[in-house]
């Protein structure tokens, strides 16, 4: 066999591959790649956090794989919203995109319905029930009923959303409830 620079580089990375695996070291191929999952799409804010407030379960000070150290965001990929699932059915970290919302999201709290909804029979179903609970925001709103209501009535049984999205889908980072005037988010205001 007649070593060439293309076989002796073939030779060189198998070797360094069979190295690094005797060691228990081995490197990832893949890419996270986008999926589309059907979702059920509840919203949480300020008075029904638990406890009531901003707090999250994975913040980026404790060492988790997020951003924010409280609930937040504006939507954009570089800096998406936080939502609540169960851990085993999106690890702390994963962004979706949400395209009823025009918006961008990161996994940095719990949920416990959809934490139910996944391992066993949760108050939605389950087991294996894709369920995740948007940030909606509310701090400072002028009746905490205002926010509950926007949080219903964007709320979604079944939607589809982008797991490990790409980085350049349209965005709205008009807030989903703007405490200022009480208002929820409306979609179809989204020209993109």
């Amino acid at each position: 066999m007649r070593l060439t620079k293309r076989r002796l580089a073939t030779l060189a990375g198998g070797t360094m591959t069979l190295a690094l695996t005797t060691l228990g070291v081995t490197a990832s191929t893949t890419a996270a790649h986008a999926d589309t999952q059907n979702f059920l799409v509840t919203l949480y804010g300020w008075p029904d956090n638990s406890p009531p407030g901003n707090a999250i379960a994975y913040p980026a000070s404790d060492g988790y794989n997020t951003i924010h150290d409280a609930a937040g965001g504006t939507g954009t990929y570089s800096d998406p919203i936080t939502y609540a699932t169960d851990q085993a059915e999106l690890p702390i970290g994963t962004i979706v995109y949400y395209p009823y919302l025009h918006r961008y999201f990161i996994m940095e709290d719990d949920c416990v319905e959809c934490d139910e909804d996944w391992t066993g029979s949760g108050p939605d179903g389950g087991p294996g029930l894709y369920h995740i609970d948007l940030w909606v925001g509310g701090q400072g709103a002028q009746s905490d009923s205002d926010v509950i209501n926007c949080e219903d009535n964007l709320t979604q049984n079944s939607a589809q959303v982008i797991v490990n999205p790409p980085s350049d889908e349209p965005v709205d980072t008009t807030p989903l409830f703007d405490s200022s005037s009480d208002t929820c988010y409306n979609p179809s205001s989204f020209s993109g």
